[in-house]
């Protein structure tokens, strides 16, 4: 009994794994990036929220920085800049269907069930995708883009945190390694 326990367990646990986001990326297969060691950062002409904007700045400045790139507003050699949008996403319905197993003394048994949550609030949630884009500074051509995206209730402090991670992980895959 313990063996199919911790076989439920391990199970759910790869499957919540697999649904996680990861950070997707592509670039210039030909472009050698080991020459790149300084970045300027720069807004997108027009955006409508100037406060996630200032938040992903200041979180590829960070994360740049971390990775041992300075920041030269005089001669970099390459730009990063980004854009990104928020979507409605519908929340899960709440109706499940479950399987369970059971003993009761000498009895056992097999019992199928169903639930239905009942929403409260809102009955959607908010994503927010976020692209970096990298670009040449000598030829201004595009070398490397990544993006990800993250869910959200409200702003403040959280979308913040959340903002920042998001960012960070997008630039774990810059440069890339061939």
């Amino acid at each position: 009994m313990k063996l199919s326990r911790l076989s439920a367990l391990l199970l759910s646990g790869l499957l919540l794994s697999a649904c996680a986001a990861k950070p997707k990326s592509d670039y210039d297969i030909g472009y050698d990036f080991s020459q790149l060691s300084t970045f300027i950062e720069f807004s997108p002409a027009q955006t409508n929220d100037p406060i996630s904007s200032a938040r992903i700045i200041d979180a590829i400045t960070d994360a740049l920085t971390a990775k041992g790139f300075v920041r030269d507003e005089g001669y970099p050699s390459f730009k990063v800049t980004y854009a990104f949008k928020v979507a409605d996403k519908p929340k899960d319905s709440g109706v499940s269907i479950g399987l369970g197993t059971g003993t009761w003394g000498s009895n056992g048994g097999i019992s199928i069930g169903t639930s239905v949550g009942v929403p409260i609030g809102s009955d959607t949630a908010k994503i927010q995708t976020i692209q970096i884009d990298v670009i040449d500074t000598q030829s201004n051509k595009l070398i490397w883009r990544g993006t990800d995206k993250f869910n959200f209730d409200a702003g403040g402090a959280e979308k913040a945190e959340d903002t920042a991670k998001t960012v960070t992980k997008i630039l774990t895959l810059f440069p890339p390694q061939k």
